[in-house]
């Protein structure tokens, strides 16, 4: 039983039934491009969820791709980015002549996906989009914009549906902020 004493207010900025609709509708739009050979490679940890749904939503589009897995970070335990870009673990297949989706949670200074998108290209990708669950339209500190891209996101920390702080709320099926 969830110990509720401590926890903060989260407050509800997309609920689970809007991730879900709109996640069908993603799936629908990337099927509809008919990609050959594809791999999808969610960049951990936080969109360990949005990913598998994803991934199941694009099942039901018809798609059946490879997934691998590519763990970046540049938070830590802070809720403040370090600037830096860590590969903590890289991927296990080839991409070379694939069509690659890099799947992220949330896309604010840019430097996670194109770090990943520079790397996957280095390495001989046919062709990379890029899939984000959050796209925060904040200032970006590299220039990149999503390829797919499930909702736009008001500048403040979210938690929630995979995303953490400090390890915690991975588990919400929504995306909140906490509010005290």
């Amino acid at each position: 039983m969830r110990d509720t004493s401590q926890t903060p207010t989260i407050e509800t900025i997309y609920s689970a039934e809007d991730i879900r609709v709109r996640l069908q509708v993603l799936a629908t739009e990337i099927a509809a491009k008919q990609p050959k050979n594809l791999l999808v490679v969610p960049v951990l940890k936080g969109s360990f969820v949005f990913a598998a749904d994803l991934i199941r939503a694009l099942y039901g589009a018809g798609l059946a791709p490879e997934v691998d897995f590519l763990t970046l970070s540049s938070y830590r335990k802070s809720r403040v980015s370090s600037g830096q870009v860590s590969i903590l673990r890289d991927l296990d297949l080839d991409v070379q002549n694939r069509h690659v989706i890099l799947i992220d949670d949330v896309l604010d200074s840019g430097r996670t996906l194109a770090f990943a998108k520079d790397l996957i290209a280095a390495r001989g990708a046919e062709s990379i989009e890029t899939c984000v669950l959050l796209d925060k339209k904040a200032t970006r500190a590299v220039s990149i914009e999503p390829d797919y891209c499930a909702f736009e996101c008001p500048d403040v920390f979210v938690v929630g549906y995979g995303m953490d702080v400090a390890h915690r709320y991975r588990e919400l099926p929504f995306v909140g902020r906490i509010v005290d």
